[in-house]
């Protein structure tokens, strides 16, 4: 059971949907922050003040992440217990199709519900209650990872570039690129077409952003 549960743990950290959603929130976080910086009266210290606002704030969100991907991993550990248990106890084969997810237990014949009850009550009896353990710990380190690395590419240029209004074109570009690529890529996994999402994640991004900066974001 430990071996599986930190299996199933480390699928849900590389589980390219979400991990490509954090990218893009994270992106978009930090587009909110450039955009609303003035770049015609823009000086060092309004550009300092923004890069501080930024990183603040995809820390945050990475802490807040990690908190419910830990919170999302116990609740799919205790949710497994659950249905071990329910098949333990089962008296007949209904009763253990009722503790299975629909989709499984359609295909399952009753000579194989059975069989699965019997396999079932042989292993040691799980614990009643879903623990977080070292393998969880590192998988939300790796969600405030990704959240907070994501925005580096964007703040770059202006580390490197003196003048305000070009570094935030080069960081909208950089931000463009990512969302375009972050889309193809969701795109690619869910069996669409990569150019399709790739465009639409630009265009969805840009709203996104033009509305937070509208309500004062």
């Amino acid at each position: 059971m430990p071996h599986e549960d930190q299996v199933e743990s480390a699928k849900r950290v590389l589980d390219p949907q979400d991990r490509i959603a954090e990218v893009l929130f994270g992106v978009i976080m930090v587009l909110t922050y450039t955009g609303s910086l003035s770049v015609a009266q823009a000086g060092r210290d309004d550009v300092r003040a923004m890069l501080i606002g930024a990183l603040g704030c995809n820390v945050a969100w990475g802490i807040i992440d990690g908190v419910f991907y830990l919170m999302s991993s116990v609740a799919s550990k205790q949710s497994t217990l659950t249905m071990l248990a329910a098949v333990r106890a089962a008296p007949d084969t209904r009763a253990v199709a009722r503790a299975l997810p629909p989709a499984v237990a359609a295909v399952l014949e009753p000579a194989m519900l059975d069989a699965l009850r019997e396999s079932v009550r042989k292993v040691p009896e799980p614990p009643k209650l879903a623990r977080l353990d070292k393998t969880d710990a590192i998988g939300a380190l790796g969600v405030f990872l990704l959240v907070f690395l994501s925005i580096f590419p964007l703040i770059l240029p202006f580390f490197f570039m003196h003048n305000a209004a070009s570094a935030v074109r080069v960081s909208n570009g950089i931000a463009l690129l990512i969302m375009a690529v972050a889309g193809a890529a969701y795109g690619r996994v869910i069996g669409r077409s990569p150019w399709a999402f790739g465009a639409g994640m630009v265009l969805l991004g840009s709203l996104l952003v033009g509305l937070v900066m509208a309500l004062g974001g």
